[in-house]
């Protein structure tokens, strides 16, 4: 634990460090800094920060001590004792005061025991669930922080591509009013396009709150304000399924998953609490030794000092507790079929996580694909009607039509993008392989320097 507090003084101090090398922000918007996050730091940070992070970890190492607590009662028990009489003694006769010592040393040890053994048993596998849970809770807790970043980030989009959308309504919106005053164009075109301008500014106030938002909830996680910019995914990026069939990562998942292995420490901890139960209606054979050195006699009367040494063998026996022994039995057989329950339960949940994931992959990338022909195509098809209504082939409501299907299809391709990480993510972490060198290999996706940040919002400005 000394050791752990260490780690975490040293990686405080080094983030914080790194904190105090940020530039502060110039307002409370997100997208001016030139200082930008990554999902990698963040990880790192939540890992000391995130409570359910630490809590897992205390809760292991609550685990572990326990085991060692139960695995002491099997060792000899050594104890040590000593006293000082000083006595008055009045008769009729005589009256007498003097001192006693007594010094004495035992040791107990049990031969045969099965209660204590099996207790032991028992917090063996707690403390094995608890370490399971813990690194369970860990996967878990990269897997939300990695869905808030994709989200922060997707309201980051948002907001530009409103933005953007709004800009180049504003401009088409400025054209058909020119046209307006020299009654080249009609009225219906002014309204339709000044209605989408209105509209897109009140979706811009909606975009900037959830900014916010999905800042705030970063920040939840890390215990600091997100306030850089965050690292996008880069163009130059294929996405591909991982290797290997639906059936192999479903065996992987059910040989690896640490949530699986939790409850099958849980099972077996249920096992061993119901054989401590019934070790209760077993006896048990103890040897004790014992060493005194004692001037004390009989009522606390002065005596010769005598030594004594005792070795005992004991034979407790249980015949009759009121029936408690046998309902506690009753009781832990049902709190083991309820384990064996929920173990039944993670696993059918474990097969349908990783299936979905897996199959969630597989949509995604043919999804990116998809998105990234469909926004070539509507960018051609927004220039066409651009081109049209200059020369006045094309009304303004078409143009209005080509720029939010552009914009649309921005987001589909982003969101597809989103979805394909999580997934990925979301599967290796069912399988039990999620670590930071899964989130390593994802933030290789993301880019590494402003220029490359940047790649969004120079095609909105365009």
């Amino acid at each position: 634990m000394m050791m752990y507090r260490l780690f975490l003084l040293l990686a405080l101090g080094v983030s914080a460090a790194a904190h105090a090398a940020e530039p502060e922000p110039t307002s409370g918007t997100v997208s001016a800094n030139s200082y930008s996050a990554d999902l990698t730091q963040l990880y790192r940070e939540s890992r000391l920060e995130d409570p359910r992070v630490l809590m897992a970890f205390s809760r292991a190492q609550a685990g572990r001590e326990r085991e060692r607590e139960a695995f002491g009662a099997l060792l000899p028990q050594v104890s040590a004792n000593t006293s000082f009489n000083r006595t008055s003694r009045d008769d009729k006769q005589t009256r007498e005061q003097y001192n006693n010592e007594r010094y004495a040393l035992s040791l107990n040890q049990h031969l045969y025991n099965k209660e204590a053994w099996e207790r032991y048993q028992k917090f063996k596998e707690l403390a094995k669930q608890g370490e399971f849970e813990s690194t369970d809770a860990q996967a878990e807790a990269t897997i939300e922080l990695a869905q808030r970043y994709f989200v922060a980030l997707a309201s980051d989009d948002e907001l530009e591509l409103v933005m953007a959308e709004r800009r180049a309504t504003q401009k088409n919106l400025d054209r058909v009013n020119a046209l307006y005053s020299r009654q080249m164009a009609m009225v219906t075109d002014v309204l339709d396009l000044k209605a989408r301008v209105d509209a897109l500014a009140a979706q811009e106030v909606e975009a900037r709150n959830q900014v916010r938002l999905s800042r705030e909830a970063l920040s939840e996680l890390v215990g600091r304000p997100v306030n850089e910019r965050l690292s996008r995914i880069r163009e130059d990026v294929e996405l591909q399924v991982p290797t290997g069939t639906l059936e192999s990562w479903t065996e992987r998942a059910l040989t690896a998953s640490p949530a699986l292995k939790a409850q099958r420490s849980g099972v077996s901890a249920a096992n061993a609490a119901l054989r401590e139960a019934n070790g209760a209606h077993y006896p048990s054979l103890s040897l004790g030794l014992s060493a005194q050195r004692s001037d004390v006699g009989y009522d606390n009367t002065l005596a010769p000092e005598t030594d004594t040494y005792v070795a005992t063998l004991g034979v407790q026996i249980p015949l009759y507790s009121g029936g408690s022994t046998s309902a506690r039995v009753r009781a832990l057989y049902n709190d083991q079929m309820t384990a064996e329950q929920q173990l039944e339960g993670v696993r059918r949940q474990i097969l349908k996580e990783t299936t979905s994931a897996y199959l969630s992959i597989q949509a995604s990338v043919e999804k990116v694909k998809a998105s990234r022909n469909a926004l070539e195509s509507a960018e051609q098809s927004s220039k066409a009607a651009e081109k049209s209504f200059s020369y006045g082939v094309a009304n303004a409501v078409d143009v209005l039509t080509s720029v939010q299907n552009e914009y649309k299809a921005r987001r589909d391709l982003l969101k597809s993008q989103y979805d394909f990480i999580n997934g990925l993510l979301s599967l290796n972490r069912w399988a039990g392989g999620l670590s930071e060198a899964s989130v390593e290999n994802v933030n290789q996706w993301l880019a590494q320097n402003h220029e490359e940040a940047r790649a969004l919002e120079r095609k909105t400005t365009e």
